[in-house]
């Protein structure tokens, strides 16, 4: 269980609040709007109005004790990077910051954001990728280099084994899982045989994963 300080209830971080309260992690969170507040309180340990780009109130809260601190502020360019930036100076452990545009990102990282996330960029690419491709059934970004895809078994390699098949080798993925009737397993060895029904997850060099998704 983490201590996750959020800042900003707007759409996107009340869904986050509703997510750490279902994994059952203690939540103190933050908005100056009254309203969006009362949303979440039966989401958090505790929530608070306020305006977090009052240094004052940020030290009164002791942002260093907080494994994590989410900035979720969206449309409030000059609230988001003073929140940001004060939680640093403050001692945050790790600072996670909402990103409403590429200049809004590139300047959270300078201030002092750990990580930014930009969901509209993130679901675009990942809307690009997973309904591009015929075969791709899910899609997950590792790191700029590398990504697990979900895809459903290729033809041919339905009826064999892993190990038959020498996937590794002959085209340069790993498998993690195969998913049989929606449930996944993680359990792969030589033997294991692949049968059509089911999905595939595997793991591999973006531009490999490509030529993959293609064959």
């Amino acid at each position: 269980m983490k201590s996750i300080l959020l800042i900003g209830l707007g759409r996107y971080g009340r869904h986050v609040a509703r997510k750490l309260h279902a994994m059952h992690h203690e939540i103190l969170a933050i908005d100056k709007n009254e309203d969006l507040v009362n949303q979440v309180l039966a989401y958090t340990n505790n929530a608070l109005i306020a305006d977090t780009t009052d240094r004052h109130f940020l030290e009164s809260l002791g942002v260093s004790n907080f494994d994590t601190c989410i900035v979720a502020i969206g449309d409030d360019f000059q609230s988001s990077l003073e929140t940001t930036l004060q939680l640093r100076e403050l001692g945050a452990r790790y600072i996670v910051a909402r990103a409403s545009s590429s200049i809004h990102e590139r300047f959270l990282r300078r201030n002092g954001a750990d990580e930014v996330v930009y969901p509209e960029k993130q679901l675009a690419l990942w809307t690009a990728i997973r309904y591009g491709s015929n075969h791709l059934l899910d899609y997950f970004e590792l790191s700029p280099g590398y990504a697990v895809y979900e895809i459903s078994m290729p033809v041919v390699w339905a009826g064999h084994t892993i190990g038959e098949l020498d996937i590794r080798r002959n085209y340069h993925v790993n498998v993690l899982g195969i998913k049989v009737g929606g449930s996944l397993t993680v359990e792969i060895t030589p033997q294991t045989m692949l049968r059509a029904e089911d999905s595939i997850l595997v793991l591999g060099k973006q531009e490999d994963m490509e030529r993959f998704v293609k064959f």
